[in-house]
């Protein structure tokens, strides 16, 4: 449940724009990387200090600073404070609780969407919250945690494939949304193997466990969607160009990342609806394996109904009952309920109830 609704507690009573983080606790170091380029150049380093990364904000390249580790709220302070960013946009980044979405100030645009991971051992979908500002030349990104699925863009930058060292800050933040959305077909692409193995098994030999797996994909259909449904309307505000830091020619990249998140949300759909669908054929064979164990009873029931009727007629043991001492009563009797059984049986079989 926490992975849906983020404690807000520690923040209850506290004024607007005060930086409380809310998230899960963390004791790792805080990782400050800086990506300095521009079509000719690149410069690449790490800082122990945010302060060492405030002399990057009035070059003329493209500087890429990225911030592992949003739990050390004075660090998120600080950096506000010089980059000019709003005291509830610094709260924001320290909720990792917030839905996706994009905010645009004038000077710079801040965008909340959620990077999705799988985690193995588990067998569940986990989620980190990454907050981009997009500056003049500048992109700011905040990470909750070390680990992204960033790596590929910053091979891009250091070898100069493709466009990215020749254009700005805002084909940057279409990079790294990219490669976000990216990562979620890679998850759903698991999710559907666990579909089809779910689908399997429940034709087959349908069981509670079975019933666990398909509560278990519908709970981690819904967490994605929870995720992924907000960003169409980010990547849709960025795609329309209502910023002056995003360019025409960046906002054409922008519509491909949101036909991709289409695409996405489809598939969560149509994941969702299956899962949906697999819980009712659960219920139907469970059901139809019931009626199958009752139609078995009910027809040896009724066959020894009768059979049971004739026992306990000879079974009251009266003084005057001829059959009683007749020499053949005995095989006679049996003969009798042979006899109706084997009718019963005919019967049966030629209702097709048997």
């Amino acid at each position: 449940m926490l992975r849906f609704i983020k404690k807000r507690s520690k923040a209850a009573g506290l004024p607007p724009g005060t930086a409380v983080y809310i998230g899960k606790q963390r004791t790792e170091e805080v990782r400050i990387t800086v990506i300095d380029y521009d079509k000719d150049q690149i410069q690449e380093k790490g800082f122990k200090t945010v302060e060492d990364c405030f002399r990057f904000k009035d070059k003329s390249t493209v500087t890429w600073i990225n911030i592992d580790g949003i739990y050390k709220t004075e660090i998120l302070e600080k950096a506000g404070k010089h980059f000019g960013l709003h005291p509830l946009v610094i709260e924001d980044i320290a909720n990792t609780g917030q839905r996706p979405k994009v905010e645009d100030f004038g000077e710079y645009v801040f965008v909340v969407l959620k990077m999705l991971g799988y985690d193995e051992e588990k067998l569940e979908v986990t989620s980190e919250q990454v907050s981009l500002i997009l500056g003049t030349n500048f992109v700011i990104s905040f990470q909750e945690k070390i680990g992204d699925v960033f790596d590929p863009i910053r091979q891009r930058i250091r070898e100069a494939k493709g466009r990215i060292r020749r254009m700005g800050a805002d084909y940057l933040v279409y990079a790294l949304i990219d490669a976000v959305v990216d990562g979620y077909f890679s998850i759903l692409e698991k999710l559907g193997d666990r579909i089809e193995g779910t689908e399997e098994v429940l034709i087959a030999d349908p069981s509670p466990e079975t019933l666990q797996a398909i509560n278990y994909l519908k709970r981690e259909l819904l967490f994605i969607r929870k995720s992924v449904w907000p960003l169409r309307e980010v990547i849709s505000s960025l795609h329309r160009g209502e910023s002056s830091l995003i360019s025409d020619a960046t906002g054409v990249y922008f519509r491909d990342v949101y036909d991709h998140t289409i695409q996405v949300i489809d598939t969560v759909e149509t994941f969702r609806d299956m899962a949906s669908s697999m819980f009712d054929t659960y219920l139907s064979s469970i059901s139809n394996r019931m009626n199958e164990v009752m139609k078995v009873l009910t027809i040896i029931a009724t066959i020894f109904i009768p059979l049971t009727f004739v026992a306990g007629i000879y079974g009251m043991n009266f003084t005057f009952m001829p059959e009683l001492k007749w020499h053949w009563g005995y095989p006679a009797v049996l003969l009798v309920m042979m006899g109706v059984f084997v009718t019963m049986i005919l019967y049966f079989k030629r209702k097709k109830w048997l």
